[in-house]
């Protein structure tokens, strides 16, 4: 058991270590899920066989210790080396190096796993494509069971939960490449409409407000951008522009449900198909999003983001958001 092992941790190294040198596409959901299976392993084996085993032994070094000294006493002979048997039984009782590294980490694992895979899981804002809402550097948490809980790895839906609704701020498995996961902000739900023309939101018809705010220095780039506050589905959040971008859509891919879609020198408008979902990044003109590689099917959805629970640069972002 030792090597087979010590073999099982050098392959869980050495996964983390190719993805971590860029050599594998990683993926954490399936690497905890098979932690959690493999120390699962483990510790009912503990349990069930080799922690009973330990057991048996250190008994039977204090029923030695015992006859002894009796068979002794029998002889008449009471002065004897007394071993240190409460010594010996509590080294024959201790976990090996392997059963620690594996049995000895399932509670932690299996509890990581529930609560990352049911309930919340965090992430950090990699991009500036949700300022000014979202920043680089900004950790969140994520809401797992408000869209309904899903299946770990396979993304699978077993509950209906709440359907994301305008204005949400949705974390996504990148439908061009679903390993990555995305965030942005839920702008057309299916059966919407979604123009964005010449800059301007417009939701079934109906023109998004967009007022004026004093405006937004990137402290990173030291860059000023327009600020607008927008309302959207009653819900009112932030937004950027940048005058130096044009308002057309340019090199916008091929993606399923693109015959939905009408570019034009002014914008895009799209029709959102039956269970998928229309997505923009608050820095509008800084964000890869819904208009360059199409909908969200609803078998990509992570979950809702709601809480920034840490930015080391600065503390006064922690809270919750629009």
């Amino acid at each position: 058991m030792p090597a087979l092992t010590a073999a099982i941790l050098a392959a869980f190294a050495g996964y983390a270590g190719a993805w971590y040198l860029g050599i594998v596409e990683g993926n954490f959901a399936l690497l905890l899920f098979l932690a959690t299976v493999v120390t699962g392993v483990y510790w009912v084996a503990e349990r069930l066989y080799f922690l009973p085993r330990r057991r048996a032994a250190a008994d039977g070094i204090a029923t030695q210790a015992e006859e002894r000294r009796t068979q002794l006493a029998a002889q008449g002979i009471t002065q004897v080396d007394t071993p240190d048997v409460g010594a010996a039984r509590q080294k024959l009782l201790m976990q090996p190096w392997w059963l620690d590294w594996t049995a000895g980490l399932f509670p932690v694992i299996i509890t990581v796993f529930v609560l990352r895979s049911f309930l919340f899981e965090p992430f950090k804002i990699p991009s500036g494509s949700m300022m000014p809402t979202l920043l680089v550097g900004d950790l969140i948490l994520v809401n797992k069971f408000t869209y309904g809980l899903r299946l770990p790895v396979l993304n699978t839906k077993i509950t209906e939960g709440t359907p994301p609704a305008r204005g949400d701020v949705m974390v996504f498995r990148y439908p061009p490449k679903p390993s990555l996961d995305y965030i942005k902000r839920v702008v057309g739900v299916p059966g919407d409409e979604v123009a964005y023309l010449n800059k301007r939101l417009t939701i079934n018809g109906q023109l998004l407000s967009k007022d004026p705010l004093p405006d937004f220095l990137d402290e990173d780039t030291m860059g000023y951008s327009r600020q607008f506050r927008e309302v959207l589905n009653g819900r009112t959040h932030r937004i950027l522009n940048d005058d130096r971008q044009p308002a057309f859509i340019p090199g916008a891919d091929d993606f399923q449900f693109k015959e939905n879609c009408r570019y034009s020198v002014e914008g895009v408008v799209c029709k959102v198909p039956p269970g998928h979902y229309f997505m923009m990044g608050d820095n509008r003109d800084n964000s890869l999003d819904s208009r360059y590689w199409g909908f969200v099917p609803d078998r990509n959805i992570v979950g809702k983001a709601f809480f920034i629970w840490m930015n080391f640069g600065n503390l006064g972002r922690v809270g919750s958001f629009e």
